[in-house]
């Protein structure tokens, strides 16, 4: 074995100094999920001696993620959280984790966020956090009358394997006064990305409260329909209710964030904003008339908000892909038209009158055969040929162009899919998550993705950044973590998802439904008119 080819790491065994040891690949493993720390096993009877040098082949040796493309895992339990009415994200671990999460979404969101901690300190780390987390606990109800605490673990509390169900026993039986719900998550990020600990929050909400409340429902509305949107932004979230209401649909989302992380201006500050999916909602979700969970990653999990709906209260499960370009909405708008028929017929007057027919929004129109029969109400189809007409007079500013598209799996996934529908060739998708249904993913809902595609999962930016230099693409998608190459490629950054530091708005970039794709497709044909023009010698203003 060349010592070229090895990794050198210094053993602190006892024994004679300043010998080398050379250790088979066989004989070293490393576990790779704890930030790529070199902890060893070594499996012989003897261990080298204390300051000799074990050489690791490189290929065994794993690197450590550059520019990560992907956040820590409590992060998304905290946005989750802050979907929730009168509820405060609490962190059980170091003031500095909590300091990160804030500041990396204010600098998107640009409204303030609370969020709480423990505060471990070395003492803690040592002997363990459980008076920490009680006292954090304590201040937080008596400074902040929260409604529901929602407490994610990080990195450092679950490492030391802290009994967190036990802990808050203790408190509740303790408390000086009422408890407020606190709901548990675990959320350590050497085993996940923001996008899991989002999903956890959302899950370990429903299974603590769904079906805990009496429901009465009234006669004269129509039983909501659960709706899980994942991580999207405010005018997703917005949107999405526009398009409920519009079909005769409501909504329950969860969570719901789109007045607490994106509201009007105070008078006075408000420690926890109005707004959210309150918890009496969440428990009616039960009798929800049927769930919709966005998603096509997601839909490979064993276990999710949707899954429990369905396995423990009977509730008719979608899983869908984000409604993000034609195909995907067309496809989330034809479950609510069923479900509205379908309602409908059940729902009728002594008379034999339907009350749906008594609502002026619910006039439908027939678009033609090659819908595919999906009826709309006249508003959302207009909007829908809009759209079609718009790709139309763009196509030949885009078509055959090559994109770049990164970020968590499932916003590249619908990303992918709106870009093949509009004629650019995605010639790199990549996330920085893991799940081993991306590429099989990706290919199997957008059939006409080009075979030569490059996919690649738990991928960073230095990855990413060494396959675009060579595939040479005209444009990057995804968030504003890819500046830094678009900048060193001299390409467009469309900015999507989450998150955006380097503009205002991030809150309101809409993604979702029709009208998501035609704000994606007018940036992304302007941005490609606008590069265009700035590299063109004359300067010319008619296009």
């Amino acid at each position: 074995m060349k010592n070229d080819d090895c990794r050198t790491v210094r053993s602190r065994n006892p024994g004679t100094k300043g010998a080398h040891w050379h250790a088979p690949a066989t004989e070293v493993r490393l576990f790779p999920d704890i930030l790529h720390s070199a902890f060893f096993i070594l499996h012989q009877a003897a261990a080298p001696p204390e300051g000799s040098l074990l050489m690791i082949p490189a290929a065994e040796f794993p690197s450590a993620a550059t520019n990560a493309c992907k956040l820590c895992t409590p992060l998304g339990a905290c946005l989750a959280f802050k979907g929730v009415e009168g509820a405060i994200p609490f962190l059980h671990g170091s003031q500095g984790c909590a300091t990160y999460i804030r500041r990396y979404l204010i600098s998107h969101f640009r409204e303030p966020m609370d969020i709480a901690a423990s505060n471990f300190s070395e003492q803690s780390a040592v002997f363990g956090g459980g008076a920490n987390l009680k006292t954090g606990l304590a201040n937080v109800v008596r400074q902040y009358q929260p409604r529901l605490v929602g407490l994610a673990t990080t990195c450092l509390s679950e490492t030391i394997g802290e009994d967190v169900p036990l802990h808050l026993r203790e408190f509740a039986e303790t408390a000086a006064g009422p408890v407020p719900p606190v709901v548990h998550v675990s959320t350590a990020s050497y085993r996940g990305t923001h996008m899991d600990g989002f999903n956890d929050a959302v899950r370990a909400l429903v299974e603590a409260f769904a079906g805990t409340d009496t429901i009465v429902r009234s006669d004269e509305s129509l039983s909501p329909a659960a709706v899980f949107p994942g991580m999207v932004s405010p005018s997703d979230l917005r949107e999405l209710k526009r398009l409920g209401a519009s079909m005769g649909i409501p909504f329950t989302l969860l969570p719901d964030y789109s007045e607490t992380l994106d509201g009007p201006t105070w008078s006075d500050y408000e420690k926890l904003p109005a707004g959210g999916t309150s918890v009496s909602e969440i428990r009616r979700l039960s009798s929800a008339q049927m769930a919709i969970e966005f998603g096509r990653i997601l839909a490979g999990a064993e276990t999710t908000a949707g899954v429990v709906l369905e396995r423990r209260h009977q509730v008719p499960l979608h899983r869908l892909g984000l409604p993000i370009g034609l195909r995907e909405t067309d496809r989330f708008l034809q479950i609510l038209s069923r479900a509205r028929k379908d309602e409908c017929r059940a729902d009728v007057h002594s008379s034999g009158r339907s009350r749906c027919a008594e609502r002026p929004n619910t006039t439908l129109c027939i678009l033609p055969s090659g819908a595919g029969g999906l009826e709309l109400p006249s508003d959302l189809a207009l909007e829908r040929g809009r759209l079609i007409d718009s790709w139309v007079d763009g196509h030949k500013y885009v078509f055959g162009k090559r994109a770049v598209v990164f970020g968590e799996e499932d916003l590249a996934v619908g990303l992918t899919s709106l870009l093949a529908e509009i004629g650019i060739v995605p010639v790199l998708v990549a996330s920085g998550g893991k799940s081993g249904r991306f590429a099989g993913t990706l290919r199997a809902a957008i059939p006409e993705l080009d075979a030569r595609t490059a996919i690649r999962e738990s991928a960073d930016f230095s990855t990413i950044a060494h396959e675009a230099r060579q595939l040479r693409p005209d444009l990057l998608v995804g968030n504003s973590k890819g500046y830094g190459l678009a900048r060193e490629l001299g390409i467009p950054l469309i900015r999507c998802g989450f998150p955006v530091h380097d503009r205002i708005g991030g809150q309101r970039l809409l993604h979702l439904g029709y009208a998501g794709a035609q704000q994606l497709f007018d940036r992304i044909v302007n941005a490609l008119l606008e590069d265009k023009q700035t590299r063109s010698p004359v300067g010319y203003s008619y296009l």
